[in-house]
């Protein structure tokens, strides 16, 4: 039979109470064919059936879909990298595998967790919901007589599933669809041991990646926790080798339109107090699944030196930096805007050298009217000595406007063939020669995080402003180190007001 339209349900149930007892009853077996049918085709259908109380989100008909076309043999490959607490393995590791083995009780499935107790778990909730009476409505897959343990049992058609920790061994058993639920766990990724995140890519490799049947799927879905993890080693891989046939879908917490990926369970207020709470890196790569590594980086976090004081050190000479995005859109890049400034500290030797801090940092997509307000804001704020713009993008305007309301400063434009990442490169031995400072605050640990990911990163535009202030102050011969030519004379400003920093 076709599937009935919402408009002819709703039709149904208009009028059925008024229909007598023999028609009522055959609506009603109506409704219940259609009902099952579309628990047997349509995932999302079959989870809001087997899941009371399940609230829908746009993220989860994406994965339905994913999953169908696994299930038909469409796709064989399928990566989903999703933050914590949005239903990941509710889908993956409990509903998926219950209704797969519904509609093909003779495949076989090897399920995985990070720990053997966790995928044991999984196992008894997809047995639990086989066994149920809800189930046999829908399925006519039944479980085999024998099949009394969690993590390994049978189907009466000889399927089988078949549950296992990373690490574990899985000789002698073969699948039609593995699924791989967050290889990493916590207390392991947070060693940011390369070794911990080879050792479970190893274990895939040899183990149950050995084990897939012919025309078999692989369905990895997990959190991101480095560039190293699961997912970043299967993808690197199949780049080195030339071969794409992994797909690859992605689920931030935040969208980039500022909205949340799932806004029916969390709200974005819930979100950013958690994004505040959370480390920088811990946010970027679990929530919005954009970890950063160190890797490739000209300028590593371990280079920066870091100001505890409350107080910021009384700088001679201040630099605010602006590099500008075209406009505000979800593909548009920021506009940031990165404060510095010079000041006089004791080496090792106890010799004065002069150093330089970030006193602020702020980036945001806006439109030129917020740009405008927003960068004579801050001007007014710091009263920098010196005022930046690169002339790109909305930062031709930008330093127009500015002048007509007098303020002053400097138009950059890079000189040809230098490019960001030879404007990086040009003050990273600054960073080496530890005299680069940055205060214990949120705002300057993005900034940090940005530039340890550069230029791998999604993001440059803290970079940018940061290498157009080092670079002028380099120019200017306010900073130096000692392989630089001395100057013999510089001249700096008095002391600047003192300031606290904006956290």
């Amino acid at each position: 039979m076709s599937l009935l339209t919402k408009k002819e349900i709703s039709g149904y149930l208009a009028v059925v109470d008024t229909l007598p007892s023999d028609q009522r009853n055959k609506v009603y077996q109506l409704l219940e064919m259609d009902r099952v049918e579309r628990c047997q085709n349509d995932f999302l259908y079959f989870a809001a059936q087997m899941w009371p109380g399940f609230i829908s989100g746009k993220h989860h008909k994406i994965m339905a879909d994913a999953f169908e076309r696994v299930a038909s043999g469409e796709l064989k490959r399928l990566i989903i990298n999703m933050p914590p607490r949005h239903t990941k393995s509710e889908f993956a590791s409990f509903l998926l595998p219950a209704w797969f083995l519904g509609k093909n009780p003779e495949k076989k499935i090897i399920q995985t967790a990070h720990t053997a107790e966790l995928a044991v778990g999984f196992g008894r909730k997809v047995r639990n919901l086989v066994s149920s009476e809800v189930f046999s409505k829908v399925f006519d897959t039944k479980l085999s007589s024998d099949s009394k343990a969690a993590g390994r049992w049978n189907t009466h058609a000889g399927g089988d599933y078949f549950a296992i920790g990373v690490g574990g061994a899985v000789t002698g058993k073969g699948a039609d669809v593995l699924i791989i639920d967050d290889p990493h766990s916590e207390q392991e990724a947070r060693q940011n041991n390369p070794a911990v995140f080879d050792s479970v890519y190893e274990w895939y490799t040899s183990g149950p990646r050995q084990r897939l049947q012919p025309g078999g799927a692989i369905i990895i879905v997990m959190t991101r926790w480095s560039k190293k993890d699961l997912t970043g080693a299967i993808l690197k891989g199949s780049a080195r080798d030339g071969v794409n046939e992994w797909e690859v879908i992605e689920f931030p917490a935040i969208l980039p339109s500022g909205t949340p990926l799932w806004p029916g369970f969390w709200s974005k207020e819930e979100l950013e107090a958690l994004r505040a709470e959370l480390p920088v890196s811990k946010w970027e790569a679990q929530y919005q699944q954009n970890p950063t590594g160190e890797e490739g980086a000209i300028i590593k976090r371990d280079m920066w030196r870091i100001w505890e004081n409350e107080d910021p050190p009384k700088c001679e000479y201040l630099i605010q930096s602006w590099d500008t995005a075209f406009e505000k859109n979800t593909r548009a890049d920021y506009s940031a805007c990165t404060t510095w400034g010079v000041f006089s500290h004791p080496d090792q030797h106890g010799a004065l050298k002069t150093n330089i801090i970030l006193l602020d940092a702020f980036k945001r997509r806006m439109e030129f009217p917020e740009l405008k307000q927003k960068a004579f804001e801050m001007w007014k704020e710091w009263s920098p000595d010196t005022l930046i713009i690169e002339k790109k993008a909305a930062g031709a305007p930008l330093i127009y406007e500015l002048r007509m309301m007098g303020i002053p400063l400097s138009e950059y434009t890079p000189s040809k063939g230098n490019d960001k990442i030879a404007r990086v490169n040009a003050i990273s031995d600054l960073f080496a020669s530890g005299i680069v400072w940055c205060p214990a605050t949120r705002w300057a640990d993005e900034v940090m995080e940005e530039m340890a990911a550069f230029p791998n990163g999604d993001n440059d535009d803290l970079v940018d402003s940061s290498s157009q202030a080092l670079i002028r102050y380099r120019q200017g011969g306010f900073i130096s180190i000692d392989s630089d030519e001395q100057d013999e004379i510089r001249y700096f400003k008095n002391p600047r007001r003192e300031r606290y920093y904006s956290v």
